[in-house]
Protein backbone atom coordinates (compact mmCIF):
# COMPACT_ATOMS: atom_id res chain seq x y z
CA UNK A 1 0.00 0.00 0.00
CA UNK A 2 2.82 2.42 0.85
CA UNK A 3 4.56 1.85 -2.50
CA UNK A 4 1.37 2.55 -4.45
CA UNK A 5 0.70 5.67 -2.37
CA UNK A 6 4.18 7.04 -3.03
CA UNK A 7 3.74 6.40 -6.75
CA UNK A 8 0.40 8.20 -7.07
CA UNK A 9 1.59 11.10 -4.89
CA UNK A 10 4.41 11.78 -7.34
CA UNK A 11 2.20 11.05 -10.36
CA UNK A 12 -0.33 13.60 -9.15
CA UNK A 13 2.26 16.27 -9.87
CA UNK A 14 2.14 15.19 -13.51
CA UNK A 15 -1.14 17.06 -13.98
CA UNK A 16 0.16 20.18 -12.23
CA UNK A 17 3.31 20.17 -14.37
CA UNK A 18 1.37 19.48 -17.57
CA UNK A 19 -0.88 22.47 -16.91
CA UNK A 20 2.09 24.66 -16.12
CA UNK A 21 4.03 23.93 -19.34
CA UNK A 22 1.01 23.50 -21.60
CA UNK A 23 1.79 26.58 -23.68
CA UNK A 24 5.56 26.09 -23.69
CA UNK A 25 6.04 22.64 -25.24
CA UNK A 26 3.90 20.45 -27.58
CA UNK A 27 2.35 17.30 -26.04
CA UNK A 28 4.21 14.58 -27.96
CA UNK A 29 7.47 16.51 -27.55
CA UNK A 30 6.80 16.66 -23.81
CA UNK A 31 6.28 12.90 -23.71
CA UNK A 32 9.40 12.26 -25.81
CA UNK A 33 11.59 14.49 -23.62
CA UNK A 34 10.19 12.92 -20.47
CA UNK A 35 10.92 9.34 -21.48
CA UNK A 36 14.26 10.17 -23.10
CA UNK A 37 15.40 11.68 -19.81
CA UNK A 38 13.97 8.75 -17.85
CA UNK A 39 15.93 6.32 -20.06
CA UNK A 40 19.17 8.23 -19.50
CA UNK A 41 18.59 8.30 -15.74
CA UNK A 42 17.93 4.55 -15.66
CA UNK A 43 21.14 3.69 -17.54
CA UNK A 44 23.57 3.93 -14.59
CA UNK A 45 21.05 2.13 -12.37
CA UNK A 46 20.29 -0.81 -14.62
CA UNK A 47 22.98 -1.04 -17.32
CA UNK A 48 24.96 -3.91 -15.78
CA UNK A 49 21.92 -6.09 -15.12
CA UNK A 50 20.52 -5.09 -18.53
CA UNK A 51 23.59 -6.55 -20.25
CA UNK A 52 23.37 -9.76 -18.24
CA UNK A 53 19.66 -10.21 -18.97
CA UNK A 54 19.78 -9.21 -22.64
CA UNK A 55 19.15 -12.75 -23.86
CA UNK A 56 16.09 -12.99 -21.58
CA UNK A 57 14.77 -9.68 -22.89
CA UNK A 58 15.20 -10.93 -26.43
CA UNK A 59 13.07 -13.98 -25.61
CA UNK A 60 10.25 -11.75 -24.38
CA UNK A 61 10.52 -8.96 -26.96
CA UNK A 62 6.85 -9.22 -28.01
CA UNK A 63 5.72 -8.86 -24.40
CA UNK A 64 8.05 -5.89 -23.83
CA UNK A 65 6.73 -4.24 -26.99
CA UNK A 66 3.13 -4.28 -25.75
CA UNK A 67 4.08 -3.11 -22.27
CA UNK A 68 6.13 -0.24 -23.73
CA UNK A 69 3.40 0.69 -26.18
CA UNK A 70 0.63 0.79 -23.58
CA UNK A 71 2.40 2.13 -20.48
CA UNK A 72 5.01 4.41 -22.02
CA UNK A 73 4.18 5.43 -25.59
CA UNK A 74 0.39 5.75 -25.37
CA UNK A 75 -0.71 6.47 -21.78
CA UNK A 76 0.77 9.86 -20.91
CA UNK A 77 1.04 10.98 -24.52
CA UNK A 78 -2.74 10.64 -24.81
CA UNK A 79 -3.23 12.62 -21.60
CA UNK A 80 -0.90 15.40 -22.77
CA UNK A 81 -2.78 15.62 -26.08
CA UNK A 82 -6.11 15.50 -24.27
CA UNK A 83 -5.18 18.54 -22.22
CA UNK A 84 -5.14 20.63 -25.41
CA UNK A 85 -8.75 19.85 -26.29
CA UNK A 86 -10.84 19.14 -23.19
CA UNK A 87 -11.47 20.50 -19.71
CA UNK A 88 -9.61 19.42 -16.59
CA UNK A 89 -12.92 18.09 -15.19
CA UNK A 90 -13.42 15.80 -18.17
CA UNK A 91 -9.80 14.60 -18.08
CA UNK A 92 -9.95 13.75 -14.38
CA UNK A 93 -13.35 12.07 -14.64
CA UNK A 94 -12.33 9.82 -17.53
CA UNK A 95 -8.78 8.91 -16.51
CA UNK A 96 -9.30 8.29 -12.79
CA UNK A 97 -12.64 6.51 -12.90
CA UNK A 98 -12.44 4.42 -16.05
CA UNK A 99 -8.89 3.05 -15.79
CA UNK A 100 -9.51 1.05 -12.56
CA UNK A 101 -12.68 -0.41 -14.09
CA UNK A 102 -10.90 -1.38 -17.31
CA UNK A 103 -7.99 -2.86 -15.35
CA UNK A 104 -10.28 -4.95 -13.18
CA UNK A 105 -12.19 -6.29 -16.19
CA UNK A 106 -8.98 -7.01 -18.12
CA UNK A 107 -7.41 -8.75 -15.11
CA UNK A 108 -10.46 -11.00 -14.73
CA UNK A 109 -10.81 -11.82 -18.43
CA UNK A 110 -7.20 -12.18 -19.53
CA UNK A 111 -5.19 -13.35 -16.51
CA UNK A 112 -7.90 -14.93 -14.37
CA UNK A 113 -7.67 -12.63 -11.34
CA UNK A 114 -10.60 -12.95 -8.99
CA UNK A 115 -12.57 -9.98 -7.72
CA UNK A 116 -14.11 -10.40 -4.29
CA UNK A 117 -16.81 -8.40 -2.56
CA UNK A 118 -14.27 -6.24 -0.72
CA UNK A 119 -12.48 -5.17 -3.89
CA UNK A 120 -15.72 -4.52 -5.77
CA UNK A 121 -17.16 -2.50 -2.88
CA UNK A 122 -13.91 -0.56 -2.49
CA UNK A 123 -13.84 0.22 -6.20
CA UNK A 124 -17.39 1.58 -6.10
CA UNK A 125 -16.63 3.69 -3.02
CA UNK A 126 -13.52 5.13 -4.69
CA UNK A 127 -15.57 5.86 -7.80
CA UNK A 128 -18.20 7.72 -5.80
CA UNK A 129 -15.52 9.79 -4.06
CA UNK A 130 -13.89 10.80 -7.33
CA UNK A 131 -17.23 11.67 -8.91
CA UNK A 132 -18.09 13.81 -5.90
CA UNK A 133 -14.79 15.65 -6.16
CA UNK A 134 -15.03 16.26 -9.90
CA UNK A 135 -18.70 17.27 -9.85
CA UNK A 136 -18.23 19.39 -6.70
CA UNK A 137 -21.42 17.79 -5.42
CA UNK A 138 -23.50 18.98 -8.36
CA UNK A 139 -25.61 16.41 -10.17
CA UNK A 140 -26.12 18.93 -12.95
CA UNK A 141 -22.37 18.96 -13.66
CA UNK A 142 -22.37 15.21 -14.19
CA UNK A 143 -25.58 15.22 -16.23
CA UNK A 144 -24.20 17.92 -18.53
CA UNK A 145 -21.01 15.93 -19.18
CA UNK A 146 -20.36 15.50 -22.93
CA UNK A 147 -17.57 13.81 -24.86
CA UNK A 148 -15.18 15.81 -27.03
CA UNK A 149 -12.12 14.89 -29.10
CA UNK A 150 -10.00 15.49 -26.00
CA UNK A 151 -12.21 13.19 -23.92
CA UNK A 152 -11.61 10.39 -26.41
CA UNK A 153 -7.85 10.92 -26.08
CA UNK A 154 -8.18 10.74 -22.29
CA UNK A 155 -10.24 7.55 -22.57
CA UNK A 156 -7.58 6.01 -24.84
CA UNK A 157 -4.96 6.84 -22.22
CA UNK A 158 -7.05 5.26 -19.47
CA UNK A 159 -7.45 2.05 -21.49
CA UNK A 160 -3.72 1.99 -22.22
CA UNK A 161 -2.83 2.36 -18.54
CA UNK A 162 -5.27 -0.41 -17.62
CA UNK A 163 -3.63 -2.70 -20.18
CA UNK A 164 -0.20 -1.80 -18.80
CA UNK A 165 -1.23 -2.66 -15.24
CA UNK A 166 -2.46 -6.08 -16.28
CA UNK A 167 0.60 -6.82 -18.42
CA UNK A 168 3.00 -5.85 -15.62
CA UNK A 169 1.31 -8.45 -13.42
CA UNK A 170 2.62 -11.09 -15.86
CA UNK A 171 6.20 -9.81 -16.02
CA UNK A 172 8.64 -12.73 -16.34
CA UNK A 173 10.32 -13.34 -12.98
CA UNK A 174 13.68 -13.74 -14.73
CA UNK A 175 13.66 -10.04 -15.70
CA UNK A 176 14.74 -7.81 -12.80
CA UNK A 177 12.73 -4.69 -11.98
CA UNK A 178 15.44 -2.21 -13.02
CA UNK A 179 16.19 -4.04 -16.27
CA UNK A 180 12.49 -4.11 -17.05
CA UNK A 181 12.14 -0.35 -16.60
CA UNK A 182 15.22 0.47 -18.68
CA UNK A 183 13.92 -1.77 -21.46
CA UNK A 184 10.38 -0.32 -21.57
CA UNK A 185 11.58 3.29 -21.11
CA UNK A 186 14.00 2.96 -24.01
CA UNK A 187 11.61 1.06 -26.26
CA UNK A 188 8.74 3.39 -25.37
CA UNK A 189 10.87 6.41 -26.30
CA UNK A 190 11.61 4.84 -29.69
CA UNK A 191 7.90 4.23 -30.23
CA UNK A 192 7.16 7.91 -29.50
CA UNK A 193 9.96 9.09 -31.83
CA UNK A 194 7.92 9.03 -35.10
CA UNK A 195 5.16 11.14 -33.53
CA UNK A 196 7.76 13.51 -32.12
CA UNK A 197 9.39 14.00 -35.53
CA UNK A 198 6.04 14.61 -37.23
CA UNK A 199 5.05 17.12 -34.53
CA UNK A 200 8.29 19.06 -35.08
CA UNK A 201 7.32 19.87 -38.68
CA UNK A 202 4.77 22.52 -37.64
CA UNK A 203 5.69 23.08 -33.98
CA UNK A 204 6.86 26.49 -32.80
CA UNK A 205 10.41 26.67 -31.40
CA UNK A 206 10.61 25.82 -27.69
CA UNK A 207 11.86 28.62 -25.44
CA UNK A 208 13.90 26.78 -22.80
CA UNK A 209 14.09 28.23 -19.30
CA UNK A 210 14.85 27.00 -15.77
CA UNK A 211 11.19 26.39 -14.97
CA UNK A 212 10.67 24.19 -18.02
CA UNK A 213 13.91 22.29 -17.39
CA UNK A 214 12.99 21.63 -13.75
CA UNK A 215 9.53 20.49 -14.85
CA UNK A 216 11.06 17.99 -17.27
CA UNK A 217 13.43 16.79 -14.55
CA UNK A 218 10.46 16.16 -12.27
CA UNK A 219 8.69 14.22 -15.02
CA UNK A 220 11.77 12.24 -16.04
CA UNK A 221 13.09 11.41 -12.58
CA UNK A 222 10.03 11.53 -10.33
CA UNK A 223 6.96 10.56 -12.33
CA UNK A 224 8.93 8.09 -14.44
CA UNK A 225 11.81 6.41 -12.59
CA UNK A 226 10.74 6.65 -8.93
CA UNK A 227 7.00 6.24 -9.47
CA UNK A 228 7.26 3.32 -11.87
CA UNK A 229 9.65 1.44 -9.57
CA UNK A 230 7.18 1.87 -6.71
CA UNK A 231 4.10 1.11 -8.83
CA UNK A 232 5.47 -2.07 -10.38
CA UNK A 233 6.60 -3.32 -6.97
CA UNK A 234 3.11 -2.67 -5.61
CA UNK A 235 1.50 -4.60 -8.47
CA UNK A 236 3.76 -7.55 -7.71
CA UNK A 237 2.83 -7.49 -4.02
CA UNK A 238 -0.92 -6.82 -4.02
CA UNK A 239 -2.01 -7.45 -7.62
CA UNK A 240 -3.03 -5.29 -10.56
CA UNK A 241 -6.70 -4.93 -9.66
CA UNK A 242 -6.01 -3.68 -6.13
CA UNK A 243 -3.02 -1.49 -7.00
CA UNK A 244 -4.84 0.37 -9.75
CA UNK A 245 -7.46 1.49 -7.21
CA UNK A 246 -4.82 3.78 -5.76
CA UNK A 247 -5.05 5.76 -8.97
CA UNK A 248 -8.24 7.21 -7.49
CA UNK A 249 -6.04 9.14 -5.05
CA UNK A 250 -4.50 11.14 -7.90
CA UNK A 251 -7.26 13.79 -8.21
CA UNK A 252 -7.31 14.16 -4.43
CA UNK A 253 -3.54 14.63 -4.20
CA UNK A 254 -3.53 16.82 -7.30
CA UNK A 255 -5.98 19.12 -5.53
CA UNK A 256 -3.67 19.40 -2.52
CA UNK A 257 -0.68 20.07 -4.76
CA UNK A 258 -2.67 22.68 -6.70
CA UNK A 259 -3.45 24.44 -3.41
CA UNK A 260 0.22 24.41 -2.42
CA UNK A 261 1.80 25.31 -5.75
CA UNK A 262 -0.94 27.07 -7.74
CA UNK A 263 -2.71 28.79 -4.82
CA UNK A 264 -6.06 27.24 -5.71
CA UNK A 265 -8.70 27.28 -2.94
CA UNK A 266 -9.21 24.19 -0.76
CA UNK A 267 -12.90 23.49 -0.24
CA UNK A 268 -14.78 21.33 2.22
CA UNK A 269 -15.81 19.00 -0.60
CA UNK A 270 -12.14 18.21 -1.25
CA UNK A 271 -11.76 16.91 2.29
CA UNK A 272 -14.96 14.85 2.06
CA UNK A 273 -13.96 13.35 -1.30
CA UNK A 274 -10.50 12.46 0.00
CA UNK A 275 -12.05 10.69 2.98
CA UNK A 276 -14.38 8.67 0.72
CA UNK A 277 -11.55 7.59 -1.62
CA UNK A 278 -9.32 6.58 1.30
CA UNK A 279 -12.22 4.60 2.79
CA UNK A 280 -12.63 2.80 -0.53
CA UNK A 281 -8.95 1.89 -0.58
CA UNK A 282 -9.14 0.56 2.97
CA UNK A 283 -12.17 -1.60 2.11
CA UNK A 284 -10.55 -2.97 -1.07
CA UNK A 285 -7.30 -3.80 0.71
CA UNK A 286 -9.11 -5.38 3.66
CA UNK A 287 -10.10 -8.16 1.28
CA UNK A 288 -6.53 -8.44 0.02
CA UNK A 289 -5.18 -8.64 3.59
CA UNK A 290 -7.65 -11.39 4.50
CA UNK A 291 -6.62 -13.34 1.39
CA UNK A 292 -2.92 -13.06 2.21
CA UNK A 293 -3.47 -14.01 5.86
CA UNK A 294 -5.43 -17.09 4.79
CA UNK A 295 -2.48 -18.36 2.75
CA UNK A 296 0.16 -17.82 5.46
Amino acid sequence: MLLATVAVTIWAGNFVIARGVNGQIPPITLAFCRWSLATVLMLPIAFNTFKKEWYILNKHKAYLFWVSLSGIAIFNTCLYISGHYTTAINMALISTTSSPIFATVFAIVFIGERINAFRLTGMLICLSGVLLLISKGSLQTLLSFTFSVGDIWALAGAVAFAVYNVLVRKKPATISGTTFLLAIFGLGTLLILPGFLIEQIDAAPIVWNNSLLLSLLYLGAGTSVVSFLCWNAAIKKIGAGTTVLFGNLIPVISTIEAVLFLNEPFLKIHMISAGIVILGLIVANTGQHKKQTKHV
